[in-house]
């Protein structure tokens, strides 16, 4: 029965997602998860800070001011995974065929419309 498992095929996620796709487009690796993770843990803290503020109450351009802070942290988030994307994923799908690629610039263009709005 142990023989049995160990000859179980394995399934790629993404073949059952979209079967098109020959290859795992990349992830981000575990340096720019830690720099993500640890960006994200801290931006939390800002925010429970705000919301600290906004129940003691403070003064409103000190909220402001945290706000912005905040707003500016998720937007070097977004940038990092961006730049990654742009990097290694986008790559990626043009070394794996003309519909990947049509695809991912597809995506890429809507996603820098998003972050200029």
């Amino acid at each position: 029965m142990a023989d049995e498992q160990l000859n179980t095929p394995t399934v790629d996620a993404h073949a059952i997602v979209n079967p098109s796709r020959r290859a795992s487009p990349p992830a981000l690796d575990i340096e720019h998860q830690r720099d993500v993770l640890a960006r994200l843990k801290r931006i939390e803290g800002q925010l429970r800070g705000i919301r600290k503020m906004i129940e003691e109450p403070r003064l409103c351009i000190a909220i402001l001011q945290q706000l912005a802070a905040a707003e500016a942290a998720i937007g070097r988030v977004s940038h990092v995974i961006l730049k990654f994307h742009v990097e290694k994923c986008v790559p990626h799908s043009i070394s794996q065929g003309s519909d990947e690629h049509t695809e991912s610039l597809a995506e890429l263009v809507d996603i820098v419309d998003r972050f200029s709005r």
